[in-house]
């Protein structure tokens, strides 16, 4: 009888939405009774799940800074991959998350492997929609027996980057809608830590603090904004002393909170509007879909990864993208409508709990992965 083991192999350099929303699949898929195993090089993201996790290092991420050691390092990776799934065979079906897993797991058999899924939290980067690299990432696709798109936009991409249309699969991410709800103790209590009153408008932003992120737009938006404000950004990342000096000169009036993991629903609770500013390859971010279900509306400075998320008349995409006037402008709509906030948080809830529905989700991966119950 073929093997139901699940091994997920995602090796990171960062822990952001992808690494978690991994992780809540693979814990949720470990409680309807699957057989699922991380290979991981940052084991302790698990701690608290379901999830047994095997420390396994395969170097960096494929990216443009890294390609030639990575290139040079590739024999040395695959035989690493290799023994790790010799070592937790039989394996029923493997599910890869970054593109250098992707293209060496093409180059092992199927004795090894199992069944082949890729998940793809965002839009295929722009390199490898051309040239040789579209070149490889299609070939390599031919062992995927799946593809796992977290949006329509990164689905489109993927097809764009040579996969057959019929692989692809749109599935949201894994979120228990029954349990994200407003946290009025959470409101009371984190704003009484931030000095913030009933009547200050609280900008909360929950993002990585990496250039490709554009939270220097929400920073600058705040030069344009009066009043009672105040910006709270969450998170963590290399650009966090920049995204400082730059938010130096609005004092008080802007904080940073490391992440929020854990308790982001009593952060989310805290704030009266979220800003999301996103990266050019941003898939489905998580930071939405929980603001949606706290009941709080959403501000995107871009529609990359908002798209389909933010409905209208739930939230809003600013145009022109990431400029902060334009930012500025909407929120200080918002900030003069209490009325709209409540109205556009409601309805972006509603909207929320119906397109994340986490049995159908579940149900979903379960027929990609080739897993029975």
């Amino acid at each position: 009888m073929p093997s139901n083991r699940l091994l997920s192999i995602q090796t990171t350099n960062e822990r952001g939405g992808a690494e978690y929303a991994n992780v809540d699949l693979l814990d949720a898929l470990a409680e309807r009774g699957h057989d699922v195993v991380l290979l991981t090089n940052v084991p302790d993201i698990a701690i608290g799940t379901r999830v047994p996790a095997v420390e396994v290092d395969l170097g960096p991420k494929l990216a443009r800074r890294s390609a030639l050691r990575v290139a040079w390092g590739a024999p040395l990776t695959l035989l690493r991959i290799a023994r790790a799934l010799h070592a937790q065979r039989p394996v029923g079906a493997v599910l890869l998350h970054f593109k250098k897993e992707q293209l060496l797991v093409a180059l092992l058999p199927k004795r090894l492997t199992g069944r082949v899924v890729w998940a793809e939290w965002g839009p295929v980067p722009m390199q490898m929609r051309r040239g040789p690299a579209r070149w490889a990432y299609a070939l390599a696709a031919r062992r995927a027996t799946r593809v796992i798109a977290v949006s329509e936009g990164t689905r489109r991409t993927v097809i764009d980057a040579g996969v057959p249309p019929e692989k692809v699969t749109v599935v949201p991410n894994l979120l228990d809608v029954e349990s994200v709800s407003f946290s009025p103790a959470g409101r009371e209590r984190l704003r009484a830590e931030w000095n913030a009153g009933e009547e200050t408008f609280v900008v909360g932003c929950i993002s990585r603090f990496q250039r490709r992120k554009r939270n220097d737009v929400v920073i600058d938006a705040m030069a344009h904004l009066d009043g009672d404000v105040l910006l709270v950004l969450a998170g963590e990342g290399e650009e966090e002393p920049a995204l400082r000096s730059r938010a130096a000169s609005y004092g008080e009036r802007v904080r940073f909170e490391p992440n929020v993991r854990g308790h982001v629903e009593e952060f989310l609770s805290a704030c009266d509007l979220v800003v999301f500013a996103p990266s050019p390859t941003e898939g489905a971010p998580r930071s939405i879909v929980m603001a949606q279900l706290v009941g709080v509306p959403v501000v995107a400075t871009d529609g990359e990864g908002a798209e389909g998320l933010i409905q209208v008349g739930a939230g809003t995409i600013i145009s022109p993208s990431h400029d902060p006037r334009a930012l500025a402008t909407t929120l200080e709509a918002y900030l003069r409508d209490p009325q709209r906030r409540r109205r556009e948080g409601e309805l972006a809830r509603q909207a929320t709990r119906s397109s994340h529905d986490p049995e159908r989700t579940l149900l979903a991966i379960e027929g990609a992965l080739g897993l029975r119950r």
